[in-house]
């Protein structure tokens, strides 16, 4: 999820550190740390041997988006819009659901305004334009049935996603939202990080001047009912930490599952076969 900027002292006299620090984040605002994309395609599905097209998309406000369209193999029982997390693209990503087609689900994996191939720079408020576009150009399929769509985030792209399937305007097409290693709130999680280095722990107080939490998961998890939400959370993320999915389950309504898994770090879920057939047999649930 967050950049581990934070814990890379560079070696460089503290009062020139906090300085930097301080000018950095309330002149550009800690927003922005949520977003560190990467514009360079590194793989494509063709090296896991899977079939996939690319979409080109339009946002409402104009912004064009890169997508591939991964199709499942046989008759599709549902199909997921996949929401990858803060860093670098969807070459890097789509690697934790390229296993869905197998299962018998499509996939829609999307990169952000900003990320790899999409115009545009990221924002909040932008993303969520990119998700709704992934999800009206989804609608438009005819191989997608269009009651049998689930949203899938991890990390940035699980907040992102429980935000959308509270207060998006498709959000009556979804059958379910997935939010894996998600963070339950922004200004939390920066402060969070400020705190866990010396250096940054005297501006604590900056994100709530300088955090745009207008989009806080935290305050949208109990609007995602009556979706079933499934969050999902490794007991030994470091980056996000366990704590923030606990929040979001008490917050939201029923119906909802929280899988804590021991063994599990930031986004490795998926790594694991079983908990891969766990997924795709929750999926096959909520959309039957």
């Amino acid at each position: 999820m967050l950049s581990r900027r934070y814990d890379r002292a560079v070696r460089i006299p503290v009062r020139s550190v906090a300085s930097a620090l301080f000018v950095t984040f309330l002149t550009a605002a800690c927003t922005q740390t949520f977003f560190q994309p990467q514009r360079v395609l590194i793989d494509t599905p063709q090296s896991a041997g899977l079939r996939y097209e690319i979409l080109e998309l339009r946002a409402a406000d104009g912004i064009e988006l890169f997508t591939w369209f991964l199709p499942a193999r046989g008759t599709p029982t549902a199909t997921v819009l996949f929401l990858h997390g803060n860093a670098e693209n969807i070459s890097t990503h789509y690697a934790n659901v390229a296993w869905m087609p197998d299962q018998g689900f499509n996939v829609l994996v999307l990169d952000y305004r900003g990320y790899g191939k999409s115009a545009g720079a990221p924002s909040l408020a932008g993303a969520q334009l990119d998700v709704d576009a992934a999800l009206r150009t989804l609608l438009e399929r005819r191989e997608v049935d269009p009651k049998r769509i689930v949203l899938f985030g991890q990390s940035l792209g699980g907040a992102l996603a429980l935000y959308y399937a509270a207060h998006g305007p498709r959000r009556d097409a979804l059958r379910a939202v997935i939010a894996d290693s998600a963070f339950s709130d922004y200004r939390a999680i920066v402060r969070e990080k400020l705190a866990g280095f010396f250096l940054t722990w005297p501006f604590q107080w900056l994100p709530a001047l300088t955090v745009d939490n207008d989009y806080s998961p935290l305050a949208s998890v109990a609007s995602v009912s009556p979706l079933p939400l499934l969050l999902i959370h490794g007991q030994r993320d470091t980056i996000v930490p366990p704590e923030h999915s606990e929040r979001l389950y008490a917050a939201a309504a029923q119906p909802k599952e929280l899988w804590r898994l021991p063994d599990a770090g930031h986004i490795q879920s998926v790594r694991d076969p079983a908990l891969r057939q766990r997924l795709g047999d929750y999926i096959r649930r909520v959309v039957d």
